[in-house]
């Protein structure tokens, strides 16, 4: 759930024009595609309809259920078609705009990046990958232990996407030092790969080693913290910093893997 207040949603509605249930200009499908785009969600499911099927209505519920950063983007790429459609402003609207850019810009505070690991996820065209980093996203500020827990769930993904599309196969259910070890070998991002000739060689090494060490620290802070194991009734958990820096972690590894796989495979 986000951290819009009653003044937030107050200002936003009156600037996106939503008493009468319309959204800006939009029509169902370019209002659609717009949310799509922007955070690659649909808005038209029914989990945004029970308090109604306008495109108002649909809003609101969403700002309800989707997380400061999800709903941050949003309001990013909504102020913009705005001032993009109405570039012909009054001393109101113009200040509106700039009240709900200071809205947006707060909910974004602090929150990691999954941009650039989306459009992975489209290159792949994996819809399970798709749901993992929604997933993982909208649980950073509600739900910590599940945003870590999906964190290494993604990074066993990640690694096992790249060996299968490199025809290499780990026998048995390897775990992540396994999954971890064999995806930099088949990427050749193994520190011994690289000359010591090389320029800046051993800060390289330095980096490698320190890169492979990533999944691992996910997998053992999710065994502690996250969810996929049962804890003792008086357990406490960790804070959405903790999973951000977790989901950040990972996202900056993951997308270069895949980066690094897409680049070099023949």
């Amino acid at each position: 759930m986000s951290a819009l207040t009653a003044t937030d949603r107050h200002l936003l509605e009156k600037l996106f024009g939503m008493s009468s249930g319309y959204v800006l200009n939009f029509s169902d499908n370019s209002f659609g595609e717009a949310v799509d785009e922007a955070v690659a969600l649909d808005i038209h499911d029914p989990k945004y309809s029970a308090e109604g099927t306008s495109k108002a209505k649909k809003l609101r519920s969403f700002w309800k259920q989707e997380s400061d950063h999800v709903v941050g983007k949003l309001l990013v790429a909504l102020i913009e078609y705005h001032s993009g459609c109405f570039s012909d402003q009054s001393s109101e609207t113009t200040a509106l705009v700039e009240k709900a850019r200071g809205i947006a810009a707060r909910l974004l505070t602090g929150a990691p990046s999954l941009t650039l690991l989306k459009d992975q996820a489209k290159t792949f065209n994996s819809k399970y990958l798709g749901e993992q980093i929604h997933r993982m996203e909208a649980a950073v500020e509600t739900d910590p232990s599940l945003a870590i827990g999906t964190a290494k769930e993604l990074f066993e993904t990640c690694c096992k996407t790249i060996l299968a599309e490199r025809g290499k196969t780990i026998p048995g259910s390897p775990d992540i030092p396994a999954l971890s070890k064999e995806t930099f070998k088949a990427l050749q991002l193994v520190p011994d790969g690289i000359p010591d000739a090389a320029r800046g060689a051993d800060v390289i090494k330095r980096l490698l080693n320190n890169l492979g060490t990533v999944g691992i620290g996910i997998a053992e802070l999710r065994n502690l913290y996250g969810t996929g194991h049962g804890k003792h009734a008086t357990a406490s958990g960790l804070s959405p910093r903790h999973a951000k820096l977790a989901v950040g972690a990972v996202a900056t590894l993951t997308t270069f893997l895949f980066e690094t796989h897409l680049q070099t495979k023949k």
